[in-house]
Formats: C-alpha cells, sequence, structure tokens
C-alpha cells in the first residue's frame, strides 16, 4: 500500500505548486502571479494525478472491499486484472513525461540560449563571449545545469523504456509453479 504514502506527497506538491503561482512576486516585491495550468506540464500532470487517483479507487474497490465475497466476485476480479495492469503502466509513463516536460520547461525559462552560443561553448570559447540569459552573464554553472538537467531527463526517458518491459515480460512474471 505504497500507493497511499503517495496521495500526500500529491497533494502537498499540486499545493506548493498552486500557491507559488498564486503568490509569486517580482524582484520589486509587486505580485507577479503565473497563470495555472499554460503548458503542457500542468496538463500532463492533472491528467496523471486523475488517472493516478482512479487507478488508486478502483484497486481499493476491486481488490480490497469485494474480497468480503471473495467467490462470487473472483471473475470479475479477474477481469480488471489486465485493465488494472495497463492503466497503471500508462499511468507511469505519464508521470515520466510529466516529469521531463517540466524539466524541458526549466531548462527552456531559465536556461535559454541561442544554438550557436553552445556550440561556441562546448568548442572553447570563454563564457564571456556568450549571450546573456534573460540578462545574467551566462557561466559555466549554467552549462553544468543544463546537462545535469538533460542526464536526468535521458535517465527518465531510459526508466520509461525499461519499466514496461520489465514489467509485460513473460520472463518477469510471477510463476506459480517457482512459489
Amino acid at each position: 500500500m505504497f500507493h497511499v504514502l503517495a496521495i500526500p506527497c500529491v497533494v502537498l506538491g499540486f499545493l506548493a505548486v498552486w500557491d507559488y503561482h498564486s503568490l509569486r512576486k517580482d524582484k520589486e516585491g509587486n505580485a507577479a502571479p503565473i497563470p495555472h495550468f499554460y503548458s503542457i506540464h500542468s496538463w500532463l500532470g492533472l491528467a496523471t494525478m486523475g488517472l493516478f487517483l482512479l487507478q488508486f479507487l478502483v484497486g481499493v474497490f476491486s481488490f480490497l472491499l469485494l474480497l468480503c465475497c471473495e467467490s462470487a466476485t473472483a471473475s470479475f476480479r479477474a477481469a480488471l486484472v489486465p485493465i488494472h495492469s495497463t492503466f497503471g503502466t500508462t499511468t507511469f509513463m505519464l508521470a515520466i513525461a510529466t516529469a521531463v516536460a517540466g524539466l524541458t520547461e526549466r531548462a527552456f525559462f531559465d536556461l535559454s540560449i541561442t544554438y550557436p552560443g553552445w556550440v561556441s561553448y562546448i568548442q572553447g570559447v570563454s563564457t564571456e563571449e556568450l549571450p546573456s540569459i534573460g540578462g545574467i552573464p551566462y557561466s559555466s554553472q549554467h552549462f553544468l545545469e543544463s546537462v545535469f538537467l538533460n542526464v536526468i531527463a535521458g535517465s527518465l526517458a531510459l526508466l520509461g523504456v525499461l519499466m514496461p518491459l520489465l514489467l509485460w515480460s513473460p520472463q518477469f512474471r510471477f510463476r506459480t509453479d517457482l512459489a
């Protein structure tokens, strides 16, 4: 029931983002709220939360509450297993896509620099000669942060490919002959 532990984390994260968007101030201290649900990251996150909640409620209903009359509901619960499994994998993939979209959004807003600037930096041009990022001089720290974000996004993409392969591969499924 680790999913029960995820619910407060999801709620707390959603409220933190909502408050940050609503209460944001500019450098002078004036209110400068950010619109809610303006990006693909926020819409994917909302869809992920909705699918997770639906998956959780169906799982609690069908696999916990229906166990009281096990013999009468066994066929119904057995028919729900592939649907539950498919929606679980879909929710996981949607969570990966949401995280990668969030990393992309962060890189776009905070680390955006023209492509020729990146090529020049990689080829050894000093940071003073590169364009600025929203008035902030470009530094090697920005480059390291962008590499770190790309490594995280690539790792998430790899996880998004490997996990469904492992979940759906017959070699990794539970076998009663070994139990």
